[in-house]
């Protein structure tokens, strides 16, 4: 796989994670004692992004947080599936053999 659909590949697995995340927070607002699971993205040295998942260290309900999240990540996945898309529809016109 070629650098800029890894790149794309790991950001639509950064925003797989980031909705992941906010679902859980969502749906666990009226749990005693639940904390946030909140996401750290950081730059990959070799291209793309790396995430990690963590827990908040105390109670705090942000379901306006969590919400914006889950819309950053919809179209963080949709402009890195653009890049397949794309990706694709090049492929095919290098590949395209019509006869002029």
């Amino acid at each position: 796989m070629n650098t800029t659909l890894s790149t794309a590949l790991s950001g639509m697995q950064a925003a797989q994670t980031q909705a992941g995340a906010a679902g859980h927070n969502l749906a666990n607002l009226s749990t005693p004692g639940f904390k946030r699971q909140t996401v750290q993205a950081q730059a990959n040295p070799q291209g793309g992004v790396q995430t990690a998942l963590s827990t908040a260290s105390h109670e705090r309900a942000a379901p306006e947080a969590d919400v914006v999240g889950l819309m950053q990540a919809k179209h963080s996945f949709a402009a890195n599936l653009a890049v397949f898309k794309a990706s694709d529809r090049m492929m095919g016109a290098l590949l395209d053999t019509h006869d002029s």
